[in-house]
């Protein structure tokens, strides 16, 4: 089902399109990178090829009552493949949350686009379809969250 919503999120990071684009190959640099806020990334299985699938877990910490985890209290789990691999240029993941709320049921697909920039990099993440039960202003300050991390992940 396809339910037309996207964002557009964009952050320049000071580092180099390669070493950008090796984060999203990598399941431990992913771990760390991904999770938005304080949440903790758990990867159950990652192949950082194209066409390679992975799943994996956002767990919020205890306490945290804001909004309700996906999948369960806790935990937003989803599963995808990388459906293109444009090496040190672009990263296209289609995912899908594992959940029984029809609210988070599809497949959302993640573009990100790596331009070269004067001392860096301009990194745009592209959600298209976005789950009706995701609000976008919350997918925003995911993407824009997610982007920080990696920018400190990558030393930039």
């Amino acid at each position: 089902m396809n339910t037309g919503r996207s964002t557009t999120v964009s952050r320049f990071i000071a580092a180099p399109r390669q070493r950008i684009y090796r984060a999203f190959l990598d399941a431990d640099a992913v771990a760390t990178w991904l999770p938005p806020g304080s949440m903790k990334g758990i990867v159950h299985a990652f192949e950082g090829r194209e066409g390679g699938a992975f799943s994996m877990s956002l767990v919020y910490p205890d306490g945290e009552t804001s909004q309700p985890g996906k999948s369960s209290d806790k935990t937003d789990r989803f599963e995808g493949h990388f459906a293109k691999l444009v090496p040190d240029e672009r990263i296209v993941w289609a995912t899908a949350f594992d959940s029984e709320d029809e609210g988070f049921s599809g497949e959302m697909t993640v573009t990100t686009i790596l331009s070269p920039a004067d001392g860096g990099t301009d990194v745009t993440m592209v959600c298209d379809n976005i789950p009706s039960g995701i609000r976008l202003e919350d997918n925003e300050e995911g993407c824009r969250s997610t982007l920080d991390n990696l920018a400190a992940f990558v030393g930039g």
